[in-house]
């Protein structure tokens, strides 16, 4: 099955313009990601549709992710003395799918993505597929001439191929060898690990884990929870060109089910791993960074210098937050360092930390894994205000 479901991964014959496969998005070469600089990949029956939200790596989070949940306060005295628990798990950045199959069933109809029309127009082309008598002989003959069952089987196919393949988990990054004892972290990396993990300074352990788990299991780079940053909006995405048009992750537009989300949580998105991190050229749900030092900057200097990361609107003012509605705005997290400081106050991390932290996001790097290609000019509406400060 999972021998199926690799041709099946890298077959564009499946998609409604017959040019673009799941590794298409998710290179294998790029660990799982996207192969070039493009804050949004395109798609559609004539590849010219754009979505929007950045392409995420499959590498690492697919077995241990856990389902969506959200763990709620029993009674009164509960929620005056528990620290209120965050959204966490479910595949994609928000959750909605709770198996890799039925993730693996969502580009497959999306418009902007593989577009097929329906489950019939999908397995008339899964019946004429080089391997359909590998299907029917995998899955029956009767589930190949279904075309609920062959599409069922199709994604029960790619789940298996992402579980299973050691492609999509190696351990094969400098930080991994440390972590054995067979590599020792250079000055700067070590310096940038201790910033990342400290508390008061780039905490960016508290989501970013870099503990091993039970039995020594290498860490993940995330804990599946769910944060709200208040990234920039990314003005160059199509969507947004609707100023009514907002992406508010766990609150939709794509998550449909509400179940156990109440408003403040609307604008989180899911924790991703920061393994191979430094491979891509751009960052954030939305792509809106193009620099990883940028990345790292935004969360230290967001509220304290916020006129460099966004724009003004119709006053004149700096509009913080500008990538949701202002009903909404106050979820941003502003609790914990470094984003936990007021306009004019001390950053948490300077200039040299900044670059320790990239220097350790480096060691996350598989020896595998190749750089994509860099960031498009005008990608980012961020990207003109990150040159002209460097």
């Amino acid at each position: 099955m999972a021998a199926l479901g690799r041709r099946m991964f890298f077959d564009p014959a499946l998609s409604a313009s017959g040019r673009q496969s799941c590794a298409s998005c998710h290179s294998p070469a790029h660990a799982y990601g996207p192969p070039d600089g493009r804050a949004v990949q395109l798609g559609g029956e004539r590849l010219d549709a754009q979505g929007f939200r950045a392409v995420p790596s499959l590498r690492y989070v697919l077995p241990r992710t856990p389902r969506w949940f959200k763990e709620h306060e029993r009674d009164p005295i509960e929620r005056e003395i528990e620290v209120d628990s965050v959204p966490t798990g479910g595949f994609t950045r928000d959750g909605r799918f709770d198996t890799l199959r039925d993730q693996a069933r969502a580009p497959l109809f999306d418009p902007a993505e593989m577009a097929n029309r329906d489950e019939a127009a999908l397995a008339a082309r899964l019946r004429v597929a080089p391997y359909a008598a590998e299907f029917a002989r995998v899955f029956g003959r009767a589930a190949l001439a279904d075309d609920t069952q062959a599409v069922a089987g199709l994604t029960m196919a790619l789940e298996r191929f992402q579980l299973d393949d050691p492609s999509f988990a190696p351990y094969t990054s400098k930080f991994d060898r440390y972590l054995k004892g067979e590599a020792r972290l250079s000055e700067p990396e070590q310096r940038g690990l201790r910033l990342f993990a400290d508390p008061g300074k780039g905490n960016c352990a508290s989501c970013h884990t870099v503990a091993p788990g039970a039995n020594g299991a290498p860490p993940l780079l995330t804990d599946y929870s769910f944060a709200n940053l208040g990234v920039p909006r990314n003005r160059t995405l199509r969507s947004n060109a609707d100023p009514a048009f907002f992406d508010l992750g766990l609150c939709g537009p794509l998550r449909i089910s509400r179940t156990g989300i109440d408003d403040k949580y609307c604008g989180a998105f899911k924790t991703p791993s920061l393994r191979n991190v430094a491979t891509r050229s751009i960052f954030m749900h939305n792509g809106v960074f193009t620099d990883l030092a940028d990345a790292v900057r935004f969360y230290v200097e967001r509220d304290i210098r916020p006129a460099r990361w966004y724009g003004r609107g119709k006053s004149g003012q700096v509009e913080r937050y500008d990538d949701l509605p202002p009903a909404y705005r106050k979820n941003v997290d502003q609790l914990t360092a470094p984003m936990d400081r007021r306009p004019g106050g001390k950053p948490a991390l300077n200039e040299a930390d900044i670059r320790d932290i990239v220097a350790f996001l480096r060691t996350l790097t598989d020896a595998d894994a190749l750089p994509t290609g860099p960031a498009e000019m005008g990608t980012t509406a961020h990207r003109a205000r990150s040159q002209s400060r460097r």
